[in-house]
């Protein structure tokens, strides 16, 4: 075999090596998870149905729909807690958590996400309106959960109701791990609204 030059090969080295460290992961650590609670505690003897219900993915402004968490500062600005994140984007998180507040209410025939493939009596159609830990004259946030929600009424897609769920929470200190519990508390507040509700409008 002919041997490379010397230049030649100290060229290769240094090639390989900016190529390996170029898939190193850059910057610093990851940010610490989080996620919240399906709500569980349920009023006994509320509406029992036996319809089916499909919850659709909810819609939400392009600064909410990521896995950030946000917080405001006013009325006209959104900023994000650094080195934290939901485990899921804020749509896909509230879906699941809502799907699995009706089961635990169990009071529903049978619920699931939003498919194609399945048909349902109706559908729920959320909208993420406020996610965010709002700061104010304190010095701990409000976590604020606002959602929209349409029942609509299948095959026809009839819209039957629309009501609109608004929860706050404060937290007890300005730390994310109990500003999390805020908004695991707010969420809990509007899902059992929104439960409630819905069994009671359909039919």
């Amino acid at each position: 075999m002919i041997p490379l030059p010397r230049r030649l090969v100290l060229a290769v080295l240094a090639l390989t090596s900016a190529s390996c460290s170029s898939l190193l992961p850059l910057g610093g650590p990851p940010p610490h998870l989080y996620t919240l609670t399906p709500a569980s505690d349920f009023p006994a003897g509320g509406a029992r149905v036996s319809w089916q219900l499909l919850v659709d993915l909810p819609s939400s402004p392009a600064a909410l729909d990521s896995e950030r968490i946000a917080l405001s500062r006013s009325s006209t600005t959104i900023d994000y807690f650094a080195d934290a994140a939901w485990t899921d984007r804020a749509p896909l998180m509230l879906q699941s958590l809502l799907v699995q507040s009706f089961e635990n209410s169990g009071r529903i025939g049978a619920i699931a996400r939003e498919s194609l493939a399945l048909r349902a009596d109706y559908i729920l159609l959320p909208e993420i309106r406020d996610f965010e830990a709002e700061y104010g004259a304190a010095a701990a946030p409000l976590a604020h959960l606002q959602l929209g929600v349409k029942l609509v009424r299948m095959p026809d897609r009839a819209i039957v109701a629309q009501q609109r769920f608004d929860a706050t929470a404060p937290a007890a200190a300005n730390q994310v791990p109990v500003i999390i519990e805020a908004f695991n508390t707010a969420f809990h507040q509007a899902a059992r609204q929104i439960v409630e509700w819905t069994l009671a409008t359909g039919r």
